[in-house]
């Protein structure tokens, strides 16, 4: 093999290489899903165990996920969650490949059975710090709104949009509607 074939051959490799490995990782992402996100803590120490004790409170969390006026976040935590400065340390998630700036709004396990047949579709790429749900009303939306959103940005997934949404989260967190 002469010089410029081996040369010719070593970029068709790596292409090979990256467009194979890119779609066996989109088809297993299901599976790849599971990672620690960055976050500052903005809850009680014993958070957990007091959801487990209050039947309203869990009530509220299992409606939501997030609950309004939520007597587990320290007064800091209400502010910092507010601004979002809480999710800032996500951005350590987006160098490591974990997350994007923009995508589907990130599930947790408990979460997941509430997702039904939607949550492969969400699933099957890297969640964002921002996207369509927190541009577009974030806590006030319903689980079902929230869904619909995070579909359509998986089906609409392109620069020009994640742009579009990047753009618009600065106002959206700035104002605070639907942030606690």
């Amino acid at each position: 093999m002469t010089l410029r074939h081996r040369a010719g051959y070593e970029v068709a490799k790596r292409v090979v290489d990256l467009v194979g490995a890119g779609l066996a990782l989109a088809m297993s992402s299901v599976l790849l899903h599971c990672f620690d996100a960055y976050k500052i803590r903005t809850m009680m120490r014993d958070a957990d165990e007091a959801l487990s004790t209050d039947v309203a409170l869990r009530a509220a969390s299992e409606a939501s996920q997030k609950v309004s006026d939520d007597p587990r976040v320290t007064r800091v935590g209400r502010w910092l969650r507010r601004s979002s400065l809480d999710e800032l340390p996500q951005l350590l998630n987006v160098l490591r490949g974990e997350m994007s700036l923009v995508g589907p709004r990130m599930l947790t396990e408990q979460e997941l059975p509430g997702w039904g047949a939607h949550r492969s579709v969400i699933l099957s790429v890297r969640p964002g710090i921002t996207g369509l749900w927190q541009v577009s009303g974030r806590q006030l939306l319903t689980r079902d709104e929230r869904i619909r959103l995070d579909r359509d940005y998986v089906s609409r997934m392109s620069l020009g949009l994640d742009l579009r949404i990047l753009a618009r989260t600065v106002p959206a967190v700035l104002s605070g509607r639907g942030a606690y």
